[in-house]
């Protein structure tokens, strides 16, 4: 593929309008193009060239690298200056004094809930908790050794056919309900899918229990008659889930709005953002993070691990992000519940090889001219692992609170007058009006 070249030039007396005038140099025409927030319309780079019998010109963006889908009022990202908000508000105030469901309720509605809203909003996802018993005679069905993920994409796909009545998405009330019920029985799916592969019996949720307690107890409960978490690890995990809530246009996101796009019932939309989330480019860094430090085993290695990874030997994960370019303000706050989760559980030996790496990199001009600061699934892994949790259900736990920011970016695809459904334009690069030859001739 060859590159544009641009050719600078000053010009007097050049007006300040928003618009970008190309030359097609095929024909000579220029075309005028309307420039809007830092865009330009696909559409209207399709008039360039169009004849009637030549298609204009279409963008070739692999992966959407530069392509924007949709406008958005949910997630502000700055990646250069590492800046990450909900609705407006910066994330590490919401970390720090909100909760998760405060924060669902914020990314859903559009604002910060009143005490009456917040109450009411609280009361519909805790009792909405409990899931049909069908649902887990299916979820029992799995083998001993399904993998969480599998086991949770394919039951919350399942809800939509416990509630048909979700397919009527333009009706407010029955998007609210399903809303409430994603919420509320990803915790309880997602703590069975953690159980089944235990060979555990499932526990049933306890409504006396706030949203991350009540996750903690159908995780952990055994013989106790009521089973009541560490308020440090409680709290730890609301901040993990508030920064897991949502991240603007990524690739499980996408995954969301694309198929929602046909206008299918959000059950099936957030399956779709499951399957994207469980792919290991995505939902699975972490885990690869903790196999990294692992595999580095003590501090003394690092610098070793350091030279492998400058000379193409090794893999730094846990640092860069197609987004920040700057240090992810996620890790910075999840550095801070780390220390909180290890007061409780005591330190993994594999947080000094984390720091010291962290060291390192923040230090050497290899990785800072790269710009390789951590991201959120540098010290996550560690927090997960100290609460007991294998590697398998890292991104379960990812999905679960997601799934607010996937509704909030499904609502708004819904009540989008400029959303159509997805149907990207490709480049063909097969054969042409080949003759068909018999099979009879073909194979004599």
């Amino acid at each position: 593929m060859g590159s544009a070249t641009v050719f600078r030039h000053r010009r007097p007396n050049v007006t300040q309008k928003q618009t970008l005038t190309v030359r097609d140099n095929r024909t000579g025409d220029e075309y005028e193009l309307d420039i809007t927030d830092g865009t330009i319309r696909a559409s209207d780079v399709g008039k360039i060239g169009k004849t009637g019998e030549e298609p204009g010109l279409a963008v070739y963006d692999p992966g959407f690298t530069n392509t924007a889908s949709t406008r958005s009022a949910v997630t502000y990202i700055d990646g250069d200056r590492g800046i990450l908000e909900y609705r407006g508000y910066p994330i590490e105030q919401l970390a720090e004094s909100s909760t998760f469901l405060e924060v669902a309720y914020l990314l859903i509605h559009g604002e910060l809930p009143t005490k009456e809203q917040h109450d009411q909003w609280v009361h519909e996802i805790t009792f909405h908790t409990f899931v049909h018993e069908n649902l887990k005679s299916l979820m029992q069905g799995f083998r001993y050794d399904a993998h969480p993920m599998g086991m949770l994409l394919s039951s919350v796909g399942a809800l939509s056919t416990f509630y048909p009545e979700a397919r009527n998405i333009k009706d407010p009330q029955v998007r609210h309900e399903q809303i409430v019920r994603l919420i509320a029985k990803m915790p309880t799916l997602g703590a069975w899918s953690f159980r089944h592969a235990q060979g555990k019996p499932y526990v049933y949720p306890d409504n006396d229990l706030t949203y991350t307690e009540n996750f903690l107890s159908m995780l952990f409960r055994m013989s106790e008659s009521k089973y009541e978490p560490d308020p440090r690890l409680s709290k730890a995990l609301e901040v993990l889930f508030i920064l897991h809530a949502d991240h603007e246009q990524n690739c499980s996101t996408n995954a969301v709005r694309s198929v929602g796009s046909s206008q299918v019932d959000p059950y099936s939309a957030v399956s779709a953002g499951i399957a994207a989330l469980y792919g290991p480019l995505h939902g699975g860094a972490n885990e690869a993070v903790l196999r990294m430090l692992k595999r580095i085993k003590t501090k003394d290695n690092v610098p070793a691990f350091i030279e492998g990874v400058k000379n193409g030997d090794e893999r730094l994960m846990g640092f860069g992000h197609r987004v920040y370019k700057n240090y992810d303000p996620r890790a910075k706050i999840i550095k801070k519940a780390t220390e909180d989760v290890f007061e409780v559980t005591g330190v993994n030996p594999l947080l000094e090889v984390a720091q010291e790496l962290e060291k390192i990199a923040l230090e050497d001009e290899y990785f800072v001219s790269r710009k390789l600061y951590p991201n959120v699934d540098f010290y996550s892994g560690l927090i997960y692992e100290a609460l007991q949790f294998p590697p398998e259900m890292f991104t379960v736990l990812f999905a679960i609170p997601r799934t607010a920011g996937w509704l909030a970016q499904w609502l708004e695809l819904v009540d989008d007058p400029e959303q159509k459904i997805a149907r990207p334009k490709q480049i063909y690069t097969g054969e042409r009006q080949l003759d068909f030859i018999p099979a009879a001739q073909r194979w004599s």
